[in-house]
């Protein structure tokens, strides 16, 4: 007699399949049903303009020429740049509008909002009166998610919340102005007590959020400040080109310190994700080799004046009124004596976006802004329900 058998497929390949199948499903469902709000947190590189409506000082301003000279914007925004901002390009890949600045009176607050001040620091301390610090930023915060219980309701707000980005950019101005300017700080602190000091507001800062219900997180860690065209003009070896080591160091200091607070953060709180960069060694090489990314001048601003072009004069409305500008920043690392070109905004947002995770992870925003889940992502997620295959 013939013997009858039946053969059963490897259940492996079933299993891949069926994660395939579902991460594209998760993937896609939640990008084409709503949108991921964005909240900015942070100082100048981020802020779109809302020093334009607080009494400050000039240098923490940028609502006038040159500022804005791309065309990008039909006038002066606010923002510390030739044209756009990190944030901006962000908003474009996550399919939103530009972000508005939360003090605008007219800002519409339906996809987001940017709490960003140009001089702004972790500390309330780094240039008080001056600018709209983190603390009082996360207040404003508190005000939108009011204004959200009102419109939307709790349920409705909860999962905004929840589904939400929230990016920081900040830390440079507490450690310049905060710290290296200030020499009655440098008496009372030892600089790794500083950097406990900034780091422990920063951490305080994203669990107050998470108990809000955030869960998605985007960080621009600190530049080489020591090689801002402002601090090579101050620097004793100016002549050489030389960088700034101590601001160096204290940024180096910041960025290893938030790279060990953010993986404790996400051992201990659940669901916590967040992208994070070396932003230090990423505009370094720019700096360093500006032709290798298309650049032509990697140490000098493109408006400013003195050494370096790092005398802070860009737009005229400072002690000094007299600037020099360059005839075209897309070949300039740096636009004025603190602050980069449109074309690093864009670059590194392009990095932020879709990097590979040994360069930006352990997330990259477009994994946190459209919910891009890895296989162990599902599999830890089904770990409880054995037999869902």
């Amino acid at each position: 007699m013939m013997r009858l058998f039946s053969y059963s497929a490897p259940r492996m390949p079933i299993l891949v399949n069926l994660v395939l199948v579902i991460l594209y499903f998760r993937s896609n469902v939640v990008s084409a049903e709503k949108h991921t709000a964005f909240f900015i947190f942070g100082d100048s590189t981020v802020d779109p303009g809302n020093n334009n409506y607080i009494e400050t000082i000039p240098e923490n301003q940028a609502n006038y020429k040159p500022y804005g000279q791309n065309g990008f914007f039909k006038d002066p925004t606010g923002r510390f740049s030739d044209g756009r901002i990190i944030v901006d390009f962000l908003a474009e890949y996550a399919k939103l509008p530009i972000i508005p600045p939360f003090l605008d009176p007219s800002a519409d607050y339906s996809y987001g909002v940017n709490f960003a001040s140009g001089g702004a620091g972790i500390l309330s301390t780094t240039n008080e009166r001056q600018a709209i610090d983190l603390k009082t930023q996360l207040k404003y915060f508190e005000e939108v998610e009011k204004q959200l219980k009102e419109k939307l309701g709790n349920k409705e707000t909860e999962e905004v919340i929840s589904n939400a980005v929230y990016f920081f950019s900040m830390g440079s101005n507490d450690y310049l102005g905060g710290y290296l300017g200030n020499p009655k700080m440098q008496k009372l602190h030892h600089p790794e007590q500083y950097v406990g000091m900034v780091i422990g507001n920063l951490t305080k800062a994203i669990q107050g959020l998470y108990e809000k219900g955030a869960r998605k997180f985007g960080f621009l860690s600190l530049s080489p400040l020591g090689c801002l065209p402002v601090l090579r003009a101050m620097n004793p070896n100016a002549v050489e080109g030389g960088c700034f080591e101590q601001a160096n160091s204290l940024a180096l200091a910041h960025n290893n310190a938030l790279k060990t607070v953010l993986t404790n953060l996400e051992y201990l709180l659940k669901d916590f994700k967040y992208c994070n960069s070396d932003f230090f060694a990423w505009l370094h090489d720019r700096i360093n080799n500006p032709t290798n990314y298309g650049f032509r001048e990697g140490v000098n601003a493109c408006c400013g004046s003195g050494p370096h072009g790092g005398v802070n004069t860009c737009g005229g409305t400072k002690t000094v009124t007299t600037y020099e500008l360059c005839d075209n920043s897309n070949d300039y690392v740096w636009w004025d004596s603190f602050h980069p070109t449109e074309r690093i905004h864009q670059q590194f947002a392009e990095a932020l976006w879709d990097g590979p995770r040994d360069s930006v992870g352990p997330y990259n925003l477009q994994d946190l802004f459209f919910e891009k889940f890895t296989i162990a992502d599902i599999v830890d997620g089904n770990s409880e329900n054995e037999n869902i295959f």
